[in-house]
């Protein structure tokens, strides 16, 4: 893709995001990708923002949503994304992946290829230490970690109920997960 393309591409991005509120737009594999937020799908971001915003060390905020281009047909905006408060402080539109310390992205029944299979491995290729999947379709939280070029060599599935403690450079953040939203009209094992 040419730069006058990515120009374009972003510029179509924008207009989208604008033009349609209640949606999450990104750019997957060279293609605009456009979810409807849920309510239990917002309202796990909501959560798991507040549990992970109160454990941060000083220097580190969350931002939700917000885009970081990974090359020219990936431009993902995580659910939530652990950066350094003085990046964020700049408030901009996008910032360079290399700045996340942890990802998590929420499940939508549109979304499960994207966060299960395509996420991963670019979030690993940029070395972002830890990646969360939580999925309110299924009632559970995968964790990943220990990122290489080719895909996290980590991988855990936990159903909802129990704490989590993810062990990463931000400390010991503990993810209680009882109170995650389960949608019940989504096939999910009891």
């Amino acid at each position: 893709m040419t730069v006058s393309g990515i120009d374009r591409l972003h510029s179509q991005l924008s207009k989208l995001e604008d033009m349609f509120p209640g949606y999450v737009t990104e750019i997957v594999e060279g293609s605009i990708v456009m979810n409807p937020v849920r309510p239990f799908h917002g309202r796990t971001i909501q959560r798991l923002w507040s549990i992970v915003e109160e454990q941060l060390p000083p220097g580190w905020v969350v931002v939700s949503d917000v885009a970081f281009p990974f090359d020219d047909a990936h431009e993902f905006c995580p659910d939530i994304a652990v950066i350094p408060a003085e990046a964020e402080a700049e408030n901009s539109s996008s910032y360079t992946p290399d700045l996340i310390e942890l990802v998590a992205e929420v499940v939508s029944p549109e979304s499960v290829r994207r966060d299960y299979e395509v996420k991963p491995r670019w979030y690993a290729s940029r070395g972002i230490a830890n990646y969360l999947v939580l999925d309110p379709l299924k009632g559970h939280l995968v964790t990943m970690w220990n990122p290489t070029p080719e895909g996290y060599l980590g991988r855990d599935t936990i159903r909802y109920g129990p704490e989590l403690t993810v062990v990463s450079s931000l400390g010991k953040l503990t993810l209680p997960t009882s109170h995650l939203p389960v949608d019940p009209k989504a096939p999910h094992p009891a």
